[in-house]
């Protein structure tokens, strides 16, 4: 008989429907429920988007999937069977549901793990709350993965990616080494910086990482899909970004979203559209990375990182 250990995978979550927009939207809020314009706004968002909102919960229903088959067909273990629960922090299955589903299958031992590299008080941090509360109150032992943003692993994953991308420069008739990289995360409010977080230094260390490996020189970092809230938020914004490079006369950018693994309204809206209209007006080419999604090398960063951390009980 095989030990069960859970992994409780967790991330942010995305409505299942359209219809469940203004759900998704009011958790986020906080209970309050979003005006009818700023509710009109986001459907639009995801309207936008070729399939709605369907792709970005099965891009992180098969991460799950993958990371599981993947813990699974790992040698290091074979008297361990890994079995991964899904935790959404403003969608169901909830933090919590992933949990107590793990309790009810009589799982005592578990690892947390968020799907995204680096770490924050704000974002990792209030998931990882969250899932240790749950799992205090029903006897779970639980474990976490604070970060894996410079996992060899996860580094050769988006090399890859850059790498491609500028080959596609090169052969629209680009020189390479004049394409502008721009790195790019999510922003968060700039009182993380009175906190000491680790958030942006760990995705700076990513972008040198990245950037060595593919011999890129020309790259900068920026933010993007702040919050719209009455307190600042980190920048440069992205959009900002574009038209400075504009009046540099950069005429060829790439973007590396390092802070998603996967396609979510920030990188197929935010980026693929809005950045993507902007450039346009700039007379500027823009392309990006393709997201990690269910990359191999992904679901094996994820393992490593699991197994790893599990490995520290024993």
């Amino acid at each position: 008989m095989k030990n069960k250990v859970g992994v409780l995978v967790m991330s942010y979550g995305t409505p299942e429907s359209l219809e469940g927009i203004e759900a998704y939207y009011t958790h986020i809020r906080r209970g309050h429920a979003p005006s009818p314009e700023q509710l009109k706004e986001l459907s639009d968002r995801y309207e936008a988007i070729v399939g709605g909102v369907f792709p970005l919960r099965e891009n992180t229903n098969r991460q799950v999937s993958g990371l599981q088959d993947t813990l699974n067909q790992d040698n290091r273990h074979p008297e361990v069977d890994f079995v991964c629960y899904q935790g959404l922090k403003h969608a169901a299955p909830f933090i919590e549901d992933g949990v107590e589903q793990m309790a009810k299958d009589g799982i005592t031992e578990a690892v947390g793990i968020v799907l995204a590299p680096h770490y924050s008080t704000m974002s990792v941090g209030s998931y990882m709350k969250r899932a240790q509360e749950k799992a205090d109150e029903l006897g779970v032992h639980i474990r976490f993965v604070h970060n894996y943003h410079l996992h060899p692993k996860l580094i050769e994953a988006l090399s890859r990616r850059v790498s491609a991308k500028l080959d596609l420069f090169e052969e629209a008739g680009s020189e390479r080494d004049k394409v502008r990289v721009l790195f790019s995360a999510h922003s968060l409010p700039e009182k993380i910086l009175e906190l000491g977080d680790p958030y942006p230094e760990q995705l700076l260390e990513t972008s040198r990482a990245v950037a060595e490996q593919t011999g890129v020189t020309s790259w900068q970092f920026a933010w993007q899909s702040a919050g719209r809230t009455s307190v600042p938020w980190l920048g440069p914004d992205i959009l900002d970004t574009l038209r400075s490079l504009s009046k540099e006369e950069v005429k060829d950018v790439l973007v590396a979203p390092i802070g998603f693994v996967s396609d979510h309204l920030e990188v197929l809206y935010d980026l693929d559209i809005e950045a993507q209209e902007v450039s346009k007006e700039l007379d500027m080419r823009l392309m990006r990375i393709d997201s990690l999604n269910s990359d191999p090398l992904y679901m094996e960063t994820l393992c490593d990182a699991v197994i790893n951390e599990w490995e520290k009980d024993k």
